[in-house]
């Protein structure tokens, strides 16, 4: 088995101090702001960065012990593989995330739609230049999860309205 050694680039601070706090499932959005601090001898490779409006940030589960292979997204109630999800419990247990620029101050990005925990260690930053159009991006089970609870929510709603509450 081949193994890599990988250090910290940097750290984030965010108000996160326990994954419960950090919104999942169907709906859930990510408008958390953070900072990710950029260890001084890694400063100078953020020339230019300015530049992107999004990033790709890789970093650490770095609370998760173990993997599954096969578990339960908090996005639906069907088993997935790991890797068709996001679950933390991984054979390696790294993250992705992209997240919006605000601004830099000197070896500190400040951004916005962050999901980590504080003090979670970051291993690389990219710039976001995705080029895959909407109408050709797939997501999966993602996707057919979402239209379900949809179609659910309207079903529930549509009882409602046609059985009012008594005395309306």
């Amino acid at each position: 088995m081949e193994h890599w050694h990988m250090r910290s680039i940097g750290y984030i601070r965010s108000s996160y101090t326990d994954t419960q706090q950090v919104p999942k499932g169907i709906g859930a959005t990510h408008s958390m702001e953070g900072v990710l601090e950029v260890l001084p001898e890694y400063e100078n490779g953020l020339q230019d960065i300015e530049g992107y409006s999004h990033l790709f940030i890789l970093w650490v589960f770095h609370k998760t012990e173990g993997y599954e292979l096969v578990g339960k997204a908090p996005t639906d109630d069907r088993p997935h593989g790991v890797f068709s999800t996001r679950s933390p419990r991984r054979p390696n247990p790294i993250a992705l995330t992209v997240v919006e620029l605000i601004r830099r101050e000197g070896s500190r990005l400040y951004l916005r739609g962050v999901d980590m925990l504080n003090d979670t260690p970051v291993l690389d930053i990219k710039p976001y230049t995705s080029s895959i159009p909407m109408d050709q991006l797939r997501r999966g089970w993602l996707e057919e999860a979402e239209n379900r609870a949809a179609r659910e929510g309207s079903s529930a709603n549509s009882k409602e309205e046609s059985n009012p509450p008594a005395g309306k």
